[in-house]
C-alpha cells in the first residue's frame, strides 16, 4: 500500500501564515500539519509516499527532506497550482494509483492516530473516511445507507441545510484498492476531466462512481476520534486546543474559550448554563420564518427594545434597560456604582470583577453546602457597613435559594440601612416556588434604591442571541445606562424574540417544569455515585464535592480527555479542590453525564 497527499494549494485563506508557506507547513503546537501526517504515515509501513507539490514546491521538498522519513518519497509538481483545483493534482498522480492500493490524503487536515489506524485495519479495500455532520464542518458531504453505500455525493453549491441529518461529512481521507483506480476511478477521473476541465475536484468523480447501480465505495464512518480541518485562522486555534500535546494544556485553552463550543466535535457543554428544554420548536420554526428579513434588516433602537422588554415583564418602560447579555449591564451598572460595596462568595464573578476590589466586603458562607438565609446576610452587613450589595438568587455556582418572602424582607432592610440592592435572578424562574420573582412594577416603584437583573439567554435558552435585561425604580439610572450602552445593542434576532415571546409562555412555563423534575431526577441518580456528594440546588445547575481521593481538577481533565465532556471546576471561585459545577442538560445528556462519572470515580 502507498500514500498520495496532495499539497500543492496555497491556503489563501490562512493569510500570512502561508504567504512564503505551502499551507501544510503551518504549525499546530509547534509541529507543522506534514511532519505530523508524515510521522503517522511512516508508522503504517507504507511501500511509498507519493506528494504532489505546487505553491512554494520546492521549499516543502527541502523541508521534509529534514524530517528524517524513511519511507520513499517521490514529488510531482503540478506548475499551473494557481489556475486548478484538486482534480488536476490528483490526474498528475494517476499512474500511481493504478500501481498499488493507495491512501489518498489532502495535507490540510490534522487527526488522531485512531483515524488513520481504522481506515487501515478495516478489511473493505475501498473506503471514503466519513463523520456525522456537525455545524462547524465545511465542504463535501455524503448520503449512505445502512449498508455503509454512499448513496449521493453533496458538494457544497448542492448541500441542503434542511436535510443536515442526514448528511456525513468526507474527511478527505481515502482508501483505494488498486483495482478501483484501474476499473473506475482513473478511467472515470479522465472522462471528467475532459469534459468539465481541471478547476474541479476530485471528490465529484467519486460522485459520479457513486451513481453507478453496483456501488465500488462504501463509507467508513468515525465515531467520536478526533480531527480537523484547517482552513483559515480560527480553525487553527480550535485545533490547537483539540491537539495539545499536554493534557493540561489542553484543558486550559479549552477553558479559556468561554464558550462557542458548538464547534468543537461532539463535546458536551455541562459548563455553561441555558435552559434545555426552551425554545421550543415552534418558536424556533417561526424565528426560522422570518430569518431572511432579520438578517438583512436593522434592529429597533434602545426606546423600542426598553418597550418590548416592558411589555413581558410587565414594567413601566423608563425601569428596563435591555442589554447585549446581562454582562453588558453588569459593567455598566458597577461601573456606576462608589462607595463600599458587599458581595457573597463563592458568586458569579462577573459582579466583582467590575469593582475596585479594595473597596469590596465580603461575605463567606461558613459551611460546605456554601448555604446563607436573608437573616445572615442581614446581621453580616449590619456589622460591615457596605454602600451597595449584590445578592445573586438563585446564587452561582451553590443554587442557594432564598425564599421571595425573605428577599422582601431583605429589600425592606437595605432601604432602612441606605444601602443599593442588586439583586440578580437569572436562575430564579428555575426554582420550586410559584412566582418567585420581583420584577414586579410596585415593588420596584416602592424601591428605587433596588435594581434587579435577568439574564433572558440562561433562563431562555438563547444564549446566542445575547439578551438580558435591569429593572429598577431608580429611573435616573435607567436613563443614563440607556445612555452608556449602544444604541443598537441588540440585535434583531434579539428584538424578534422578545417581540413573539408572549405567545410562546405555556411552553415557556411548560419548560421550566421539565427542568424542575429532571433536575430532581438527575440530583437523585448522582447522590447514587460514591464520592459524589451533591448540595441542593434551586437552579438549572448542581454543585457537587467530591469526597474520594480524586480532585475536581483531575475529574475535569478525565471527563475532558476520555469521554469529551466539559463540566465547571470551581477551585479557583471555593478555594477547594473538591468542588464542581454540573448543569442540567436533558435526560439523554444527563444520562451520559452519569455513566462517565461512574466509570472514572470507580477506577480509582
Amino acid at each position: 500500500m502507498q500514500a498520495i497527499i496532495l499539497a500543492a494549494g496555497m491556503g489563501k485563506r490562512l493569510k500570512d501564515l502561508t504567504q512564503n508557506n505551502t499551507k501544510c507547513m503551518v504549525k499546530v503546537n509547534g509541529v507543522t500539519l506534514i511532519d505530523r501526517m508524515l510521522h503517522q504515515i511512516e508508522n503504517q509501513r507504507l511501500s511509498r509516499i507519493i506528494i504532489v507539490v505546487g505553491y512554494e514546491g520546492q521549499k516543502l521538498i527541502d523541508y521534509i527532506a529534514t524530517l528524517d522519513i524513511t519511507t520513499p518519497i517521490t514529488y510531482i509538481n503540478n506548475p499551473i497550482y494557481d489556475k486548478t483545483n484538486n482534480i488536476y493534482s490528483l490526474a498528475l498522480a494517476k499512474d500511481w494509483l493504478v500501481k498499488d492500493d493507495t491512501l489518498l490524503f489532502e495535507s490540510d487536515i490534522i487527526f488522531e492516530d485512531d483515524v488513520l489506524n481504522t481506515l487501515v485495519q478495516d478489511q473493505r479495500d475501498t473506503l471514503a473516511l466519513v463523520d456525522k455532520y456537525e455545524s462547524w464542518m465545511d465542504g463535501t458531504c455524503v448520503k449512505l445507507n445502512a449498508e455503509d453505500e454512499i448513496i449521493d455525493f453533496v458538494p457544497g453549491k448542492k448541500f441542503d441545510f434542511n436535510n443536515t441529518t442526514d448528511y456525513y461529512k468526507t474527511v478527505n481521507l481515502y482508501k483505494f484498492s488498486k483495482h478501483f483506480s484501474e476499473t473506475h476511478y482513473v478511467p472515470f477521473l479522465d472522462a471528467y476531466q475532459a469534459a468539465l476541465g481541471e478547476n474541479e475536484y476530485y471528490e465529484q468523480v467519486l460522485r459520479v462512481i457513486a451513481m453507478l447501480d453496483e456501488p465500488v465505495i462504501k463509507a467508513k464512518r468515525l465515531f467520536g476520534q478526533r480531527w480537523y480541518e484547517i482552513d483559515d485562522i480560527q480553525d487553527l486555534d480550535i485545533a490547537e486546543s483539540l491537539f495539545a500535546l499536554d493534557e493540561d494544556a489542553r484543558v486550559k485553552m479549552i477553558q479559556g474559550r468561554y464558550g462557542g463550543y458548538w464547534r468543537y466535535p461532539k463535546m458536551l457543554d455541562f459548563c455553561y448554563l441555558v435552559n434545555p428544554y426552551f425554545p421550543n420548536q415552534k418558536i424556533k420554526d417561526e424565528m426560522k420564518a422570518s430569518f431572511d428579513t432579520l438578517l438583512t434588516g436593522y434592529p429597533s433602537g434602545m426606546r423600542v427594545n426598553s418597550l418590548l422588554a416592558a411589555k413581558n415583564f410587565g414594567v413601566h418602560q423608563e425601569n428596563i434597560v435591555i442589554g447585549n447579555g446581562a454582562a453588558e449591564l453588569i459593567k455598566s451598572l458597577m461601573e456606576g456604582m462608589t462607595g463600599k460595596t458587599g458581595f457573597v462568595r463563592p458568586t458569579f464573578e462577573e459582579y466583582p470583577n467590575r469593582y475596585d476590589e479594595s473597596n469590596t466586603v465580603s461575605f463567606v458562607p461558613q459551611n460546605a453546602d456554601f448555604s446563607y438565609t436573608a437573616d445572615d446576610l442581614m446581621k453580616f452587613f449590619t456589622e460591615n457597613k457596605v454602600d451597595n450589595l449584590v445578592v445573586v438568587n438563585p446564587d452561582n455556582p451553590s443554587g442557594n435559594y432564598i425564599p421571595k418572602a425573605n428577599v422582601l424582607r431583605l429589600i425592606a432592610w437595605s432601604r432602612k440601612q441606605g444601602i443599593k440592592l442588586v439583586i440578580d435572578e437569572s436562575f430564579v424562574d428555575f426554582a420550586d416556588e410559584e412566582d418567585s420573582t420581583i420584577i414586579n412594577q410596585e415593588i420596584i416603584s416602592n424601591n428605587p434604591h433596588l435594581y434587579v437583573m435577568k439574564s433572558i439567554s440562561k433562563s431562555y435558552g438563547v444564549p446566542g442571541i445575547r439578551l438580558g435585561i435591569l429593572v429598577s425604580g431608580d429611573s435616573e439610572t435607567i436613563a443614563n445606562m440607556k445612555k452608556d450602552v449602544a444604541i443598537w445593542n441588540i440585535n434583531s434576532f434579539g428584538e424578534f424574540f422578545m417581540q413573539i415571546f408572549e405567545k410562546h409562555r405555556k411552553a415557556y412555563t411548560a419548560a421550566l417544569i421539565q427542568v424542575r423534575t429532571e433536575r430532581a431526577r438527575f440530583q437523585e441518580e448522582l447522590k447514587k455515585i460514591k464520592g459524589i456528594r451533591v448540595v441542593p440546588s434551586q437552579a438549572n445547575y448542581l454543585m457537587v464535592e467530591l469526597r474520594g481521593d480524586m480532585c475536581s481538577k483531575s475529574l475535569l481533565k478525565r471527563l475532558l480527555i476520555g469521554h469529551n465532556i466539559l463540566i465547571k471546576d470551581l477551585t479557583s471561585k471555593t478555594g477547594e479542590k473538591n468542588y464542581l459545577r454540573i448543569a442540567i442538560r436533558d435526560t439523554n445528556d444527563n444520562n451520559i453525564l452519569i455513566s462517565a462519572l461512574r466509570e472514572e470515580l470507580m477506577s480509582i
